[in-house]
Formats: C-alpha cells, sequence, structure tokens
C-alpha cells in the first residue's frame, strides 16, 4: 500500500506527503507502533547493518502524532550532522526541529493553539518536549476521550487513585511541578506527573 495513503489515516490533512518524502530521503524505517505507556515515538540511529529507525504510537491524535513524527525526525537529522557528540535535546536538535516543523506551519496543519505551544516550547530551551506540560495538554484536548481521562492535577487533594499495574495512591501536596502521593499499601513516597493518567478509588 503507498505509504501516504497509510500515513493519511494518521497525520492531520496535507501532512503526509511530506512526512513520506522524508522516510524515502532519510532511508528510514518508520513504524507505526502499538500503545507504549512510556513515550510516544522513538529514533534509533543505525546499528549493526540497521538504518535509522523511528516509531510512533498508533493512537495518537493527529497532531500529536505529527509532532511526534517530527520531534524523531529532527533526532535522526541531527544525528547525521553529529552522531552521539550532543545533548539528545540540545540546541541543534532544537534548531533541526524548528526548522523541519516550519512547511507544517506554513500549510497551516495545526489549529493555532497547537502552533502557539509548539512555538512557546521551542522558544524555551530549558524545557525538553518529553516534559513541557503546555505542550502536552494542548495536544491532549485532540484526543477523542479527552473529557474522559483523568489526570493527577484534576482529582482534589487527599483523593485515593489507582494506577495501571493495580497500586493505590493517595494524592498530596504539590512539589514544585510534581505531586507527591503515598502508596497505600507501603506507605512510601512517589512524585507523579500532573498528567499522569489514573483511575479514582472510591473509599467511602
Amino acid at each position: 500500500m503507498d505509504k501516504v495513503k497509510v500515513l493519511e489515516k494518521y497525520l492531520p490533512a496535507g501532512a503526509a506527503p511530506l512526512v513520506a518524502r522524508w522516510i524515502d530521503y532519510f532511508k528510514c524505517e518508520f513504524k507505526i507502533s502499538r500503545n507504549r505507556n512510556s513515550k510516544f515515538g522513538d529514533y534509533r540511529p543505525p546499528f549493526q547493518g540497521k538504518g535509522h529507525r523511528i516509531s510512533v504510537n498508533h493512537n495518537l491524535n493527529p497532531y500529536a502524532f505529527l509532532v511526534t513524527t517530527v520531534h524523531e525526525f529532527a533526532h535522526l537529522h541531527t544525528w547525521n550532522q553529529h552522531k552521539n557528540l550532543i545533548k539528545p535535546h540540545g540546541n541543534e536538535w532544537k534548531a533541526n526541529f524548528k526548522k523541519m516543523m516550519q512547511p507544517f506551519f506554513e500549510q497551516q496543519v495545526f489549529p493555532p493553539d497547537v502552533t502557539f505551544a509548539i512555538t512557546a516550547y521551542l522558544n524555551n530551551p530549558a524545557a525538553s518536549s518529553c516534559s513541557d506540560l503546555n505542550l502536552y495538554r494542548t495536544l491532549r484536548k485532540y484526543d477523542n476521550n479527552a473529557t474522559a481521562v483523568t489526570t493527577v492535577e484534576k482529582i482534589p487533594l487527599k483523593a485515593v487513585f489507582k494506577i495501571k499495574d493495580g497500586r493505590i495512591f493517595r494524592k498530596e501536596e504539590q512539589l514544585r511541578k510534581r505531586f507527591r502521593c503515598t502508596e497505600i499499601s507501603t506507605k512510601r513516597i512517589y512524585l507523579f506527573s500532573p498528567v499522569a493518567e489514573v483511575e479514582l478509588v472510591d473509599v467511602a
């Protein structure tokens, strides 16, 4: 099946042809992956006879899928220029991310709030894309189930919640960017991202 047609199922309108050209130009193995809770996408440099490899989670909304795709291709482009001699999300990567995002800005592929969030992120050298909560929250608004998702920041203080592996915690105070939470069974303290997805537990 033509790769543009496949990519069109996951990307915003108009974005697939350029991504398909990148795959060919960089001779990259591009895989649409199963959902991974720990990451949206992944880049692997050439190793033991294998070329560049990029994978992006299949369940991302089109805007998140495109941002993740550009993020990973910027890693590829930066590796071609500098190999492993620089920081993964350093200024070189940021410059490539910005440059590779530009055609999609020009096509007005993104809604205004996503464009604004990406631009703000790129203007903040201290933030990595993985930890930029404003960009993450903005992209999540376009998920099909956005209103149904419960995150740590949405639940009240002292609320009890469960995570995907079944462990149960109580939400405590916020410490800088994360929330201090106590595991009920062990009394151990863990720090949770505000946007970590959880399930409220009724303790009444």
